[in-house]
């Protein structure tokens, strides 16, 4: 199964924002396809890290074993799939695409590590933190102030 996880903000004098690098940690809530479960902590997915499956199905990013059902359940970035956010009328846009076996993401918490471009200078703010699901700074090229706000998630399931 493939899950796009969307995002949707308002932008203030900002042209987009990105997750950066491969380490980025995609942190996700996720419940067990198969029994239900649903952990309340968050987890994360790295491209950069790879874990194999057991039964010699290959690797993925995560790997988790259910703690009710005991099933491997596995879930991996898609690679070229990491797509920078640049809506600014604050509608969702995908930013990531994961291959989901055996587990559903269920919630996002977008955190530290992004990169953000100014609308008119191209300026780059980098390592903008969105734990708070809001950040702003200072475009000193513009002097003005630039800001993502309000930021909100859900996950769409699509077609490999």
């Amino acid at each position: 199964m493939f899950v796009e996880l969307q995002l949707s903000a308002t932008l203030e004098n900002i042209a987009s924002f990105t997750a950066e690098g491969e380490d980025f940690r995609w942190y996700i809530k996720a419940k067990c396809s198969s029994c239900g479960e649903e952990p309340q902590h968050f987890i994360y997915v790295a491209a950069d890290e790879s874990t194999e499956v057991k039964g010699g199905r290959g690797t993925a990013n995560l790997v988790v074993k259910c703690k009710m059902c005991n099933r491997e359940n596995s879930i991996s970035v898609v690679g070229g799939s990491v797509k920078a956010y640049t809506c600014e009328t604050g509608q969702f846009q995908s930013v990531v695409r994961f291959e989901c076996r055996g587990m559903e993401p269920t919630d996002f918490s977008p955190r530290a590590g992004w990169t953000a471009t100014a609308a008119d200078s191209g300026t780059l703010f980098t390592d903008v933190d969105l734990q708070e699901k809001e950040w702003c700074d200072y475009d000193e090229k513009e002097d003005r102030e630039v800001g993502i706000y309000e930021v909100k998630s859900s996950f769409k399931s699509v077609k490999g």
